[in-house]
């Protein structure tokens, strides 16, 4: 997986990237337009929706995937460009409604106040059921590395032993990135490199950094047997996968809403590790390894 958001910028960059791609209004008869981020995961969860709706309605999905972070797939939301697509919790709290988590908020807390918050900016979209898994961050080292932690409070301890690398984008995040957690645990790295967020699990086991903030869900922490710590003073907030959609096109396609939260609790943090995995490791395709999983656990008819 890659990045939750940068905040609500690129207004700009989003006119360049879907300028040509019309408003996905519905009337009735046009396909749901379900979108995602430029990353393994939100490559494969739109597949998920688009297969699994098709199968469980009339309806038809188009798929636009990789169109871009929060900051884009927002206003695309906004302006009828897209439809659906899965976001973050966490993300909607910080990244779009600029509040701010409370260490260790639980994940129906900060759900409520994200549906809530939507609504009273009158962004005109809701917020689902949550999937069942949340793509989290977790400090990760390699397991022959000189040094153990539990904690991110033990690492910071030896941060200024430790080189630290992450995504060019997580350096750019205000409120959930490397500045704000530098800052509340006292991190102190000899540096922090940037890489592509692929590129950092490479650099990681490659020895270029001792240090990576890898998610969760990402399939290379079991594979490649990364040793994990936890978030012990709560910094980061939940980050629980959730569909959202406009609400315009709920109202379009009445039974929509139902059919996509029967999805809701059927996917686990191991589900998703593990498709990430086949893409990213094994070479699989998105849409293959979207199909396998509802067909292996009958959520579609093969």
């Amino acid at each position: 997986m890659a990045l939750k958001g940068i905040g609500l910028t690129g207004i700009f960059g989003l006119s360049l990237i879907l300028g040509a791609c019309g408003s996905s209004t519905a009337s009735g008869n046009d396909p749901i337009i379900v979108g995602g981020k430029p990353w393994t995961e939100q490559y494969i969860l739109p597949h998920i929706l688009e297969l699994y709706i098709e199968e469980h309605s009339d309806y038809e999905v188009e798929l636009k995937d990789g169109l871009g972070e929060v900051s884009i797939l927002t206003p695309a939301m906004q302006n009828g460009d897209i439809d659906v697509y899965v976001e973050y919790t966490g993300t909607g709290l910080e990244a779009v409604l600029n509040e701010k988590a409370e260490p260790g908020e639980s994940s129906e807390s900060i759900l409520e106040r994200v549906r809530k918050g939507y609504a009273e900016e009158e962004y005109d979209i809701s917020w689902l059921e949550p999937l069942g898994f949340a793509n989290s961050y977790t400090m990760a080292y390699a397991e022959d590395a000189d040094f153990e932690a539990e904690t991110y409070s033990e690492l910071a301890v030896i941060s200024n032993q430790l080189v630290f690398g992450a995504p060019h984008s997580f350096y750019e995040r205000e409120t959930d990135g490397y500045d704000a957690i530098a800052a509340v645990y006292g991190f102190d790295f000899i540096s922090a490199e940037s890489f592509d967020a692929s590129i950092m699990y490479e650099a990681l086991r490659s020895g270029q950094v001792d240090l990576i903030p890898a998610f969760t869900t990402d399939g290379r922490i079991e594979r490649f047997n990364l040793q994990v710590t936890e978030d012990d003073l709560g910094f980061f907030p939940k980050y629980d996968a959730v569909p959202i959609v406009r609400n315009e096109i709920l109202e379009e396609y009445p039974e929509l809403e139902e059919v996509i939260n029967r999805l809701a609790g059927q996917i686990t943090e191991q589900d998703m590790q593990t498709m990430n995995a086949k893409v990213d490791l094994d070479g699989a395709d998105y849409k293959a390894v979207a199909y396998e999983f509802l067909v292996s656990n009958n959520l579609i008819e093969e």
